[in-house]
């Protein structure tokens, strides 16, 4: 708990004057003012997380969460357990989806088993295990109230010891068989939706199981009753490891004040919850894509953030974060290595706002 009201407790605000000089940079550059849409505002944000006019991110990386969900016991999903563990081996390999596109964009994964339901033992895999999976919360909480403050710190220790090793950009990505359900009833929990409007499909459900799917998570609701004004309620009652994981990864990017990206649908109930934690932590996430998932949709209008990419994408594992890495870094060589328009030697008398029509 020391550590939990330490990082939530110490997050602070968008530096203004960073991003005041930020945006004057970038209207001085040898360009339209406002040409460059997205990409400017963006640079003017990470000068405000960082407190620096200049980022370059030469070492980032993605974190990934993997843990087991209880709830799996009541069909909802069409995948085996063990596909968590199998999968969780595959990243240690390298041969996921996020791994080639986080080694096409020059980033690391770490991944931590907070919650596998084996005893897996890989090179390469950070061991935090709370214990062998969540409970099944279609009969009870998933976890108890002293777990998901100990997921939560899992995520802000990852977050703090990566900064140490000279990281500055970070992703949020998971791995766990019944995710889509927890994470489906973390944001009806917070959100007061109905099942119809949160959950989805997942990795792919006949109409039968995907009626299955709704009904379970509508019971989980009811059994549990999750207060949506304690954070840590929902979490425990109807979240899962990996969930809680992530969202300690946020509120500790965020405490440290380097950016943090999220991925889909999973990885945005992880920063709901942590926005519901500390509203401070938005200014400090970056959306990636738009999840194919519904449940997706509500939480980003919550959070008021607009993602970058729109490509059909349901991956998960944090897969939309290394895409997002690279805007992020065309963003950051825009606005510092960009000639200004007295290094162009342009007269700068005929520019008109764009941004003003």
């Amino acid at each position: 708990m020391e550590l939990y009201k330490k990082i939530t407790e110490g997050i602070g605000p968008l530096y203004g004057q960073n991003m005041r000089e930020a945006s004057e940079r970038l209207d001085k550059l040898a360009k339209p003012i406002g040409s460059l849409g997205k990409l400017e505002e963006l640079a003017v944000r990470i000068s405000g997380m960082t407190g620096r006019l200049f980022n370059s991110f030469d070492k980032k990386v993605i974190i990934i969460m993997a843990a087991d969900n209880g709830v799996v016991e009541e069909g909802v999903s069409s995948c085996p357990p063990i596909v968590t563990t199998i999968q969780t081996i595959n990243f240690l390999k390298g041969v996921t989806g996020v791994c080639v596109l986080s080694k096409h964009a020059g980033a690391d994964i770490r991944v931590v088993d907070i919650g596998i339901g084996s005893d897996l033992e890989h090179p390469g895999l950070i061991s935090r295990k709370i214990r062998k999976g969540t409970s099944n919360m279609a009969k009870g909480p998933a976890m108890s109230r002293e777990e998901a403050y100990k997921a939560i710190e899992t995520g802000m220790e990852m977050v703090s010891q990566l900064v140490g090793e000279g990281y500055g950009l970070f992703g949020t990505g998971e791995m766990g068989i019944g995710n889509t359900s927890t994470s489906s009833a973390v944001v009806m929990a917070f959100l007061g939706c109905n099942a119809d409007a949160a959950v989805g499909k997942g990795a792919g459900l006949t109409e039968e199981g995907f009626r299955n799917k709704k009904d379970v998570i509508s019971k989980a609701i009811m059994v549990n009753g999750p207060e949506p004004n304690d954070p840590i309620d929902v979490l425990s009652k109807v979240g899962g490891f990996d969930i809680a994981g992530m969202a300690g990864c946020f509120l500790g990017a965020a405490y440290h004040r380097v950016p943090i990206v999220i991925d889909g649908f999973i990885s945005a109930a992880a920063a709901l919850a942590a926005y519901r934690i500390n509203p401070g932590v938005r200014d400090f996430m970056i959306a990636s894509h738009c999840s194919e998932e519904p449940g997706y949709d509500l939480v980003i209008k919550e959070l008021g953030l607009e993602p970058m990419l729109e490509l059909g994408m349901r991956l998960g594992e944090g897969s939309g974060c290394p895409l997002a890495f690279n805007i992020i870094e065309a963003a950051e060589v825009i606005i510092s290595e960009m000639a200004t328009l007295e290094e162009a030697k342009i007269e700068d008398d005929f520019l008109i706002d764009i941004r003003e029509k």
